[in-house]
């Protein structure tokens, strides 16, 4: 794929283990990103990204932005869709940005491919034929085709806060004490409060 030759694109496949449909959106979404709100890779929180799937999209979106969990200026919200707000503290601008590829939408190879692997078929020479096509189409298409890119309608989240640790009172492990729960006058991590 002549699309590796750009040596962003082959660190972000280094980064992630492979080269899919998923991450490149992800790619795509995070250069978007980027020239949307002037600005470079930040070392620390300048950026910030909210990511509303945990495809491998997300991991170009960190390795291309440098957002990341640890760093908290990458949050998930679970909803199950290519949408990606960002935000630059400097500028104080944000940009939400959403995966629009109708050249996605309505092909039944994959479900044929899918169903026939299902049933035992070994189709992975194929599944991989159609996973590169699909990426390389992705990787070439005209941004308006690809994505839509609108400012951000909602604040920035808070900066990162690193909280106190606490010990559970049932299995003795450290947790974020803004995780705590209380139950009989007993302080509990998350998982032994559900239980």
């Amino acid at each position: 794929m002549n699309e590796l030759q750009n040596d962003d694109l082959r660190e972000t496949v280094q980064f992630h283990g492979h080269l899919c449909p998923g991450l490149a959106i992800g790619y795509r979404v995070a250069k978007a990103a980027l020239r949307e709100l002037g600005a470079d890779r930040p070392g620390d929180e300048e950026l910030v990204a909210i990511v509303e799937n945990d495809s491998c999209a997300v991991d170009a979106i960190q390795f291309i932005t440098g957002c990341t969990f640890g760093k908290g200026n990458l949050v998930f919200r679970d909803h199950g869709k290519h949408v990606y707000t960002f935000f630059n503290r400097r500028l104080g601008k944000g940009v939400r940005i959403t995966e629009d590829y109708r050249g996605l939408e309505d092909d039944q190879r994959f479900a044929v491919i899918r169903k026939r692997q299902d049933a035992g078929e070994d189709v992975s020479s194929e599944k991989q034929a159609y996973l590169m096509e699909k990426t390389a189409a992705i990787l070439k298409a005209d941004e308006k085709e690809l994505l839509n890119c609108r400012p951000a309608e909602i604040p920035p989240p808070e900066t990162a806060r690193i909280r106190s640790s606490v010990r559970c009172t049932l299995c003795n492990e450290k947790f974020m004490e803004s995780r705590g729960r209380t139950k009989d006058g007993k302080v509990m991590c998350i998982p032994c409060f559900d239980k």
